[in-house]
This record gives C-alpha cells, structure tokens and sequence, in this order.
C-alpha cells in the first residue's frame, strides 16, 4: 500500500492542535508526524486538508444501531449496515451493545459479534461487544423491553462468558442478587464491568468499586441520586449512582452529549469534576440514525420497544421519556465542544483516546501517533467529516 501523506491544515493531538503540520501513514500505520511538510516520501499520495483538520477515528463505547437496523436484530446485514453508518460520522471502532432481551437472543448477538470481529464490517472496527442488557434495576430499564429485564444467574451467564473472547465490557446494576458473582466472573475473564440502569446506593456502588466494577454508563440518565433515594427512605439523605460515580476518581464514566440528553450545565459539571481523561462522549444511538423523524423499534425487531425519532432524538410514544441518541459521534464532540466551550483538542479525546483507555486499547488505538493504527478522521473548517480512514483504507468519502 502505498504511503500517504496529510497536509494543509491542523492536526488534533492528544493534548494540542498542531497547525500546519503532516501525518503519514504507511499500511495499517502511522508512520510520523511532524511539524510541518517536508519529510514524505516522494511517492507518498498527499491529502490536502484544504485548512480542515485531521483527527484521531473516534471510538464509541456505547451504540446500539444505525440505519434502520440494531445489532440486536441478530442478522450479519445489520451488523455491517450499523458500522458503515457510523463509520460515516467518523466512528472507526465500536462496541455492539445489546439491549434487554432474550436469553437466545443474547446468544446470537454474541456469535455474530465473534464471527465479524474476526472478519470485519466494512466500516467501523469492532473491538468486542458491550453486554449491556439485561442485568437492569426493574425501575431504571428505560426504554429497553421490560419483560427480560433480570438478576444474574450463573447458569445462564457463564453461557454467555463462554463469549469472553469477543466481550469488552459488561453492564450490571449492583443492587440485583447475584450482582458480585457476575462481576467477579467477568473480571476473572478479563472483561470491564460497568454498572448502569441502576437504582443502587452510594455504599452499593462503593461495593461494587471492591469487586471490580470501574465505569458508569451514561452519567444522569437511569440512574440513582440523593432526590431518587429519598422516596424510599425519607431519612438520613443518601447519595447514589450519580454521586459515587462524581465522587470516587478511579471510576470513568460517559455522556451522551447530544444536545437533548443533558443540557450545558450537566455537561460542563461533568467535565469539571472527571475530566478529559476520565469522560468519554458516547452516541448511544439506535437504529433511527440518519433515517426521517417517525416511529421505529429499540431493540430487536422481534420484541423491541416503540419509540419516536423526533427533534434530534428518541423519544417513548408518551412523550415523557427519551430513548436513546439518534445522532453520530461527530455530532457529540461538535455539541459538547459548542456547549462546554472546552478545546478542540479535549473534545475530541474524549470521544478517542480517553475510550481507547477504558477498553485497554490505547496503545493501538485512540491518537495520532507513530505505531499506532492508522484510523483517522478528516474534517472541515467546520467540523463535518470528509473522510474516514480505517487501518489506512478509505472507509468514507471521496479521493
């Protein structure tokens, strides 16, 4: 493969921007970086960023679908049309993630999860599955199918630790029995735990610290906090879920940084207090990605739960709850960077190297820099992507 070179713009760093300077990558690799143009290879293809710039591919932790399909669908079609729409919105590596639902069809979730991280998509890497449903508190399931929703039993899941080859990450909420064996099996088979869709107490979740649980899925939403716990215990006032997680600094957590999810001052208390190096951005987006305003399904086609795509994102039928992101991650760091006002460069970190750090791969993955693969995101002026590479190939946009 030959070498090629990008030039003409800024290049986004881990931790500056790097104004007229040059990246090649050779193969599957970055090559350099350097300050600015002089050092390629003669015969390297050069990329004009045309005074755009250049980013690290963005890593999403969390994602259920895309373009009309859900990975929990079970079908290998879906699994390589949800990662070629991400890919288009500067996604080169994702985490499937399940919803609550079937026993069998966790299993076949699973399956296909191993078969095409082995292969490829043809558009976004998958670096293992996050088995998210349905290890769920009964009264923080959200928008996920509620007939499911259960407490972990051995016997059913160590069908799916047999899987551990293919799981980065495993959600549970450490309030359900069974909770800590889950957790401890998960860590013996080196999977991240996190917990999420949970009503558990403070102490719960210092609790569940010791077990090995080290991630908070998406911090303010279905979860506890002092006003939620007050209603079953008027007194002395609890900390939650959302407390332990602001509280303990060995704990990440992530934002969906949509615009509808949370507003400015959520985002910018999140990033105060966990900082770029402990917040990720992630879509949590469904199947309703790049498709009209209307009614679709989250979950799987056979069994999944109604809701709206409407105003830039889910919606419950009722109107009085969201259901999940309907948006790309180009669009969460452009939000989160417009509405917190936070650098260019730490914005876009915490959609790549910061994920890349919670799932162990930041050594290949996540920044610019020799030796690691080349995944990378050309932007305009504006933010909007232009093109996506993927292990230095050409996953999105034009020559």
């Amino acid at each position: 493969m030959e070498a090629i070179a990008f030039r003409g713009g800024t290049i986004v760093l881990e931790d500056r921007l790097l104004a007229g300077g040059e990246v090649t990558i050779q193969d599957d690799w970055i090559d350099a970086v350097r300050e600015g143009p002089a050092s390629a290879p003669a015969s390297a293809k050069i990329i004009d960023l045309h005074g755009g710039y250049l980013a690290p591919g963005f890593i999403d932790l969390h994602v259920h679908g895309g373009a009309g399909a859900d990975f929990m669908d079970g079908t290998e079609e879906a699994f390589r049309t949800i990662c070629r729409a991400h890919a288009g919105h500067g996604t080169t590596t994702l985490l499937p993630t399940t919803t609550v639902a079937r026993h069998d069809q966790h299993i076949t979730f699973l399956q296909l999860c191993r078969r095409l991280q082995r292969e490829g998509t043809g558009g976004a890497r998958i670096a293992g599955a996050h088995f998210y449903g349905p290890y769920f508190g009964p009264e923080a399931c959200g928008c996920h199918p509620t007939t499911f929703v259960r407490a972990p039993k051995a016997e059913e899941f160590n069908q799916y630790l047999d899987f551990a080859d293919c799981i980065a990450t495993a959600t549970v909420a450490p309030e359900l029995p069974g909770a800590e064996e889950f957790v401890r099996a998960c860590r013996k088979r080196d999977i991240r735990c996190n917990a999420g869709h949970t009503h558990a107490t403070f102490e719960q979740m210092a609790a569940a610290r010791e077990w090995g649980v080290r991630h908070v899925d998406h911090l303010f939403c279905a979860m506890s906090d002092r006003a939620r716990l007050r209603e079953s215990q008027p007194y002395p006032m609890r900390g939650g879920v959302m407390e332990a997680t602001l509280f303990f600094d060995n704990l990440t957590t992530e934002v969906i940084a949509d615009g509808k999810h949370l507003a400015r001052e959520l985002l910018k208390l999140a990033y105060k207090i966990k900082r770029p190096d402990a917040l990720a951005l992630v879509t949590d987006c469904n199947r309703a990605l790049d498709l009209a305003d209307g009614e679709y399904l989250f979950g799987p086609l056979d069994g999944g739960e109604p809701f709206l795509r409407r105003d830039g994102v889910g919606i419950m039928p009722d109107g009085r709850a969201l259901a999940s992101g309907v948006m790309g991650m180009d669009h969460a760091v452009c939000t989160f960077q417009r509405l917190t006002g936070v650098p260019l460069h730490e914005a876009v970190r915490m959609a790549s190297l910061t994920p890349a750090h919670i799932i162990g791969r930041e050594k290949e993955l996540g920044s610019i820099t020799p030796g690691k693969r080349a995944d990378l995101v050309v932007l305009d002026a504006g933010l909007q992507v232009r093109q996506v590479y993927i292990n230095g190939c050409l996953a999105f946009g034009g020559t």
